[in-house]
């Protein structure tokens, strides 16, 4: 859930059908983490993605860094991530990525 002080990442935006994984093309944006629930990658572009852990993620918060434990040329569901925060080096427990849900934006009219 957003908090009032963090801006919608998906306004403006129309949801496409989830998907189970997302290309190495889109995987090679940027990762932001939104809040304790939500990941957006390629926010800026066009296309964006939204994911949420599956389960439990502890330690998912803004200003953390995403470490992300891939087997393959895309990023799927259940896929493994930690965070960490500098200057720690000890990162959080593991978490599972969760279906990836496609924003796009909305052409102006």
């Amino acid at each position: 859930m957003l908090t009032a002080a963090t801006a919608d990442p998906t306004a403006g935006r129309v949801a496409g059908k989830p998907v189970d994984c997302i290309s190495e093309i889109d995987t090679r944006a940027q990762a932001e983490i939104i809040d304790a629930r939500t990941i957006a990658y390629s926010r800026t572009a066009k296309r964006m993605w939204i994911t949420h852990p599956e389960g439990t993620c502890n330690g998912l918060a803004p200003a953390r860094t995403l470490i992300v434990e891939r087997r393959g040329a895309r990023l799927c569901r259940g896929d493994r991530f930690r965070t960490i925060r500098a200057p720690a080096t000890v990162p959080s427990p593991q978490c599972f990525f969760g279906r990836f849900t496609p924003y796009d934006k909305v052409a102006a009219r």
